[in-house]
């Protein structure tokens, strides 16, 4: 079916071409020159372009409006989910408003600037100042997204508390398995993937006492209000943890521990 829509496209284009191509030939044979511009089908044609400016702006919005909820996330379950949705937010409505913008001033520009008989263009090689302009504004707005962005990665991948609750979780395909530490030592055992085998799925080295409590489970259960610290990584390809309400994503790596910190609430 879609190669069908397809070759349907091409051909529609192939006519289309085709027929512009005979109305070329047709102007040529009229000894119509390409400068010899009708000026009401062209204030007509640039009418239209304002037209479809407004009438697609509209739609836009009244389709990202009126669906907004089916493509958001929940409130967030998490203390760092509060930031990270602001940095989004915050990024979405910076573009929203440059796409506005923009959009409206090309249109504007093609509509005002449309050809004329009695007017000229007026050439000018270059304008420092409107070159800074749209150069260090969005830099200055850039810089300040990507250090927002850098201080909450840097919060949510440093080093985790004393108290934190340590949750291992490791990938495999095609299912997750979470190694959580024995109630005395609190503490997980060491791992080596050599170790890995049929009985032994985790690669625990069994010299270390630490191993010796440690416990599989099938399910995460985090405690609220407590500082949780995932352990992540993977005994075959590349996986991705994906926690949305907590607002927790990160890869898990064959042959890298990567994890993340949160505050589950």
């Amino acid at each position: 079916m879609p190669l069908v829509i397809g070759l349907g496209a091409v051909l529609i284009l192939a006519i289309l071409y085709m027929l512009f191509r005979v109305g070329r030939l047709v102007d040529v044979a009229k000894g119509k020159r390409e400068e010899d511009v009708e000026e009401g089908t062209n204030n007509l044609q640039a009418y239209l372009l304002l037209l479809f400016m407004v009438v697609s702006m509209v739609a836009f919005y009244w389709y990202s409006f009126s669906h907004f909820d089916e493509y958001t996330l929940p409130e967030s379950a998490s203390a760092h989910g509060r930031v990270t949705d602001g940095l989004f937010w915050t990024t979405m409505w910076i573009t929203l408003f440059s796409f506005s913008i923009i959009f409206v001033v090309m249109f504007w520009f093609t509509f005002k600037y449309r050809y004329q008989k009695q007017r000229k263009a007026v050439f000018f090689a270059d304008n420092h100042k409107l070159e800074i302009v749209w150069t260090v504004i969005p830099a200055i707005v850039l810089a300040l997204l990507i250090f927002s962005g850098l201080r909450a990665w840097s919060d949510i991948t440093s080093p985790a508390g004393e108290n934190a609750e340590v949750v291992e979780v490791v990938a495999q395909q095609f299912a997750w398995t979470a190694r959580y530490p024995g109630v005395k030592d609190k503490e997980l055992g060491q791992v080596n993937y050599k170790m890995i085998d049929a009985s032994n799925e985790f690669g625990l080295n069994l010299a270390d006492a630490n191993t010796h409590d440690d416990f599989k489970s099938l399910e995460l259960h985090l405690p609220p209000d407590k500082e949780i610290l995932l352990k992540i990584r993977a005994k075959d390809v590349l996986h991705s943890v994906f926690l949305p309400h907590f607002r927790v994503k990160m890869d898990a790596v064959p042959g890298l521990q990567t994890h993340f910190k949160f505050v589950a609430e």
